[in-house]
């Protein structure tokens, strides 16, 4: 077996310790001086092949490292147990707005929505980690806007936000509102009757 490169040797060692995800600037600093940031990039990309298909592995959320139990052998370690506290339907269109559309203000999300939310559903949010404010808007009354985190593309097991499901995805799935799946149906199938009724008539 071949000796294996100091700095992947680093690496690994820096982010098995590490009990939250690293960037490559935070990886590099405890690496030490002499190491780029290309060096480091390097050592992830060694330590991502070579754990590949092997019980844990080195994955990437948004620009953070970290090493995760394979997702095929998560069943291993779950627990069943119930949440302590489940999101409300309000706080899941609001977290979607947010994934979706960010940077968001609170008046953007109540407009995509159609409905006001309660502060409280903002504070959920924030409170798992999964949301946090990110400056304000510059337009008059300067409002907050939201943005998620990188604790939320690590929850949902997302590399980056572009990995997000498109519609199609979503229908496919059966996550679309039912009335909204209902209506759709009955403008295609008026579409096709249109169609039909204008082909008899030539």
């Amino acid at each position: 077996m071949s000796e294996m490169d100091p700095t992947v040797r680093a690496v690994e060692a820096v982010l098995f310790a590490s009990p939250e995800p690293m960037s490559v600037d935070s990886i590099r600093a405890h690496v030490g001086v002499g190491k780029g940031a290309s060096d480091i990039r390097t050592a992830l990309e060694t330590l991502e092949a070579e754990y590949r298909g092997r019980g844990i592995a080195l994955v990437r959320r948004g620009d953070r490292w970290h090493f995760q139990t394979a997702p095929d052998l998560a069943h291993l370690l779950r627990r069943d147990r119930e949440e302590a506290r489940r999101l409300s339907r309000a706080g899941i269109e609001t977290l979607a707005i947010i994934a979706y559309h960010e940077p968001v203000s609170r008046a953007e999300i109540e407009a995509i929505r159609g409905v006001a939310i309660s502060k409280g559903t903002l504070d959920v949010l924030m409170e798992a980690g999964w949301v946090r404010p990110a400056g304000r808007r510059e337009v008059p009354g300067r409002p907050l806007i939201y943005a998620t985190t990188p604790a939320f593309l690590q929850h949902f097991g997302l590399t980056s936000r572009r990995d997000l499901p498109g519609i199609e995805d979503l229908r496919a799935a059966g996550l679309l509102d039912p009335v909204d799946l209902a209506l759709e149906r009955m403008e295609e199938e008026e579409e096709r009757e249109g169609a039909a009724d204008r082909g008899e008539g030539d």
